[in-house]
């Protein structure tokens, strides 16, 4: 051994035990095919039906029995139908009355305006139609399904006389603070578009 090797605290080797750094074990030794054959088993949807999760498939004995109800929309009762329904409904007007505010704004506003104050304008007119349309339609649509299926339970099945009578009654209900003529001209439309929801939903199913 060398006086560089004595400063340096370098070791001699000694015997057949000493250690050689040439003979360690790197980290793919440890994912040898022996250790992990099928590296696919990591994943964490591995091993799992999907036939038999119950968020991927809909059983047809958990769907609705009424009559008509089983249309081109699966249904399991009127818990599905408000959740979709006014869900649908709620960002249909959102979008609609979203437009509204943009043209609205647009009309408002003179065009030799600046392009700071055109912008607040119309920011201000479609969060101001927006959510008022949104909120609307989405409260008919909650009172709409409430009628339809409470029709529904009493009548013992689902049809297009369902979906007018109850959107008649929800435009009703929703203008019923306004005086007897808002109240015929609201029932009228929600009726309109109920019993055009209605005949669409039947011809496609």
């Amino acid at each position: 051994m060398s006086i560089w090797d004595s400063l340096g605290g370098r070791k001699q080797k000694q015997g057949p035990d000493a250690f050689d750094p040439t003979s360690s074990q790197d980290a793919t030794s440890f994912l040898s095919e022996v250790a992990l054959s099928d590296p696919s088993r990591l994943h964490p949807l591995a091993g799992l039906n999907q036939d038999t999760l119950d968020y991927l498939s809909l059983e047809d004995s958990a769907l609705d029995e009424l009559p008509g109800s089983r249309s081109v929309l699966p249904s399991r009762g009127w818990s599905d139908d408000l959740c979709y329904g006014a869900g649908t409904t709620y960002l249909v007007a959102l979008t609609l009355g979203g437009v509204w505010g943009l043209a609205e704004g647009l009309n408002k506003t003179a065009p030799t305006a600046a392009p700071k104050i055109r912008l607040n304008g119309v920011l201000n007119s479609v969060t101001r139609r927006g959510p008022f349309l949104g909120n609307s339609a989405g409260v008919v649509a909650m009172v709409y399904n409430g009628f339809n299926s409470g029709f529904g339970y009493v009548r013992g099945k689902h049809d297009a006389s369902n979906s007018i009578a109850a959107g008649a009654l929800s435009g009703m209900l929703f203008k019923s603070t306004r005086g007897l003529k808002p109240m015929m001209i609201s029932g009228g439309i929600v009726a309109s578009i109920a019993g055009g929801w209605a005949v669409t939903r039947r011809a496609f199913s």
